[in-house]
């Protein structure tokens, strides 16, 4: 029998004083004003407009689209796709909690722009363009996007000039990103999944760092950590993906030569991925998905919580904190990597919370409650809280930067005044300006204090005042999950408890609920609980579920979701984050039933229909 799941108590966790909700909403507007390409007709940031018209076209293929990565006009490959991986794993942890604050279609609207250029830029199995413009002509202008007037060219990465590094991130975005689009849009999601699987075996089989073929990126996004954490990075949102033992082989094959097993990290960001492939294979070896690799994964968990007790002070080599208590780690756009740790730090409390573990830490013991109540001190601070009573989240609060760092923002917009404002003149009339910028970049998270929590609000000071889309990626899953309070806590991982050592006896009533499916789905869904039954003092409840085709027609290929479900289940088979008919049902005619079953110590799970064909 399968083992049964204990559902567990939700962490006692006040998240009151900032509203959580209305900065998860700003943070993901602030996408909208870092577009490129054609906008949409539901474009919200309306000082922007139509940029990068011409995207690619001197080298044959459409570039059009993409993310500007910062304060600047360019579109840089890697710390793009590192953006949409991580607002990917946002909305795979804490999707449900977006749904519930209305954010989730932005949130996805977000990460498909995003992979809609990515798909664009790799138009052969062996090609990936990772750059259009470049940063040394860029920097030179202060242009509005929609009058750039640099060269615009677009770089590359093939087999005769590798780029492991961008390649392999590219592929963890497009993997990520398919976990997303999976029950929303499957032959999408199939597609970025074709592309990411491409793209692994591009980046593993011509090895290289893609800044030493695309030289003009060095300046600006140079991968000091070389590409050995991409191919880890890649192999692990993969397997998230596919479930596909050969990137779980990867993994466990690779991570001592790789480095995944060897580096004890204090940072995580765009470059340096060993502490989020460290958690990630933490969760697949706590979820019991590590197979024979258990003692490699291991020692990749070691290091997973050598970062979380490094953030909180309590390991043998800590990250640096402002006396206002913000971890940080350098001058230049310090906030990309309070933002990272931040969701790592909560992501894992949420595994060890469903594991029943703490964290063991050189000085002691954690509970996984004390690391998110410290993610959510560094996104307090960020939100106000600290000694300069600064909300470094623009358009957050009352007292927030006012002059960003940032072409479209610190420009009047085009809309307002079209008048063409020249590459120089863009300088001496707009950058130089001591007022407020004329448009609010609303949700950007900029660089932030120094190392004593100073800041200065000046637009040429642009290592605390520009903002960069990477800073907020991470950040839309810790608002999410702070947003949902107490309530927000996910039953991440399965927890064996005893089998009842008493026979099942019949409950006292039995409960008939019918349960929602699509609006006007054929099939109906009607779950009751059947028996219950108590063991160490906690009762366990058995439903069962019916579906039923009332159409005329035969059901065939029906997928079904389940949530809130802590045990185990069966008459289903599951598929992906899905369930499918069992083996023995390949349809299900007109008029006829069939049942699955399920226990656990919980209310009825939510069972839905999500897709089906009539045949």
């Amino acid at each position: 029998m399968a083992a049964l799941f204990l559902v567990l108590g939700l962490l006692p966790l006040a998240m009151a004083g900032h509203d959580y909700g209305q900065a998860l909403s700003k943070s993901i507007l602030f996408y909208e004003a870092q577009r490129s390409g054609y906008l949409p007709s539901s474009q919200r940031v309306h000082w922007r407009s139509h940029s990068g018209l011409n995207d690619g076209k001197a080298s044959g293929v459409d570039l059009v689209g993409g993310y500007y990565d910062a304060g600047d006009n360019v579109k840089f490959g890697l710390p793009m796709a590192f953006t949409i991986t991580m607002m990917s794993w946002s909305i795979i942890e804490y999707g449900r909690q977006m749904t519930a604050s209305g954010e989730l279609s932005h949130a996805m609207d977000a990460v498909k722009w995003g992979t809609d250029y990515l798909i664009k830029a790799h138009p052969q199995p062996y090609v990936l363009y990772g750059e259009v413009g470049d940063g040394n002509t860029d920097h030179y202008c202060w242009q509005r996007p929609e009058d750039m007037t640099t060269p615009r060219r677009a770089y590359k990465i093939d087999p005769s000039n590798p780029g492991s590094d961008l390649a392999g991130e590219t592929a963890a975005a497009m993997a990520a990103a398919a976990i997303v689009f999976r029950r929303f849009n499957p032959s999408y999601a199939r597609q970025l999944l074709a592309h990411a699987q491409q793209l692994f075996e591009f980046a593993d089989k011509y090895r290289g760092k893609y800044d030493s073929s695309i030289s003009v990126a060095q300046k600006y996004y140079q991968s000091v950590s070389g590409y050995a954490d991409e191919l880890l990075w890649a192999a692990a949102w993969l397997y998230k993906a596919t479930n596909n033992q050969y990137y779980l082989s990867y993994l466990g094959n690779n991570g001592d030569a790789l480095g995944g097993t060897g580096w004890s990290m204090t940072e995580f960001g765009w470059d340096v991925k060993y502490a989020g492939v460290q958690t990630l294979v933490a969760k697949f070896l706590m979820g019991g998905r590590a197979g024979k690799y258990e003692s490699v994964f291991g020692k990749y968990q070691q290091k997973a919580e050598s970062f979380m007790c490094s953030c909180l002070g309590k390991g043998t080599r800590n990250a640096q904190k402002t006396p206002g208590g913000l971890i940080f780690r350098q001058r230049w756009n310090n906030m990309q990597f309070v933002t990272s740790a931040s969701f790592l730090l909560t992501v894992y409390s949420d595994y060890l919370a469903s594991a029943r573990k703490n964290l063991n830490c050189a000085s002691g013991s954690v509970s996984p409650s004390e690391l998110l109540s410290f993610a959510k001190s560094q996104v307090d601070y960020i939100l106000g809280d600290n000694p300069r009573a600064t909300s470094y989240m623009v358009g957050y609060g009352s007292n927030y930067p006012q002059q960003v760092h940032h072409r479209g923002s610190s420009i009047v917009s085009i809309k307002v005044n079209p008048s063409f404002v020249t590459c120089r003149g863009g300088y001496a009339t707009w950058f130089s300006r001591k007022s407020s910028d004329p448009n609010v970049l609303t949700g950007a998270v900029v660089g932030g204090p120094d190392a004593y929590d100073n800041f200065a609000d000046q637009r040429d000071n642009y290592e605390q005042t520009e903002p960069a889309t990477y800073n907020n990626a991470p950040l839309l899953g810790v608002l999410a999950r702070l947003h949902a309070g107490p309530s927000g806590y996910n039953q991440l991982l399965p927890v064996a408890v005893p089998v009842p050592r008493t026979q099942p006896k019949p409950a006292p009533t039995t409960k008939t609920t019918p349960t929602k499916g699509l609006a006007s789905a054929p099939i109906a869904v009607e779950q009751k609980m059947t028996t219950s039954w108590n063991d160490n003092g906690k009762t366990y409840y058995r439903y069962s579920t019916k579906l039923t085709n009332k159409s005329d027609k035969t059901v065939k290929d029906l997928k079904v979701l389940i949530s809130n479900l802590y045990g185990p289940l069966w008459g289903l088979t599951k598929y992906e984050d899905s369930y499918v008919f069992p083996a023995w049902l390949q349809s299900l005619p007109a008029g006829k039933s069939f049942e699955f079953v399920y226990i656990h110590s919980a209310p009825q799970a939510d069972v839905s229909v999500a897709s089906y064909n009539l045949v």
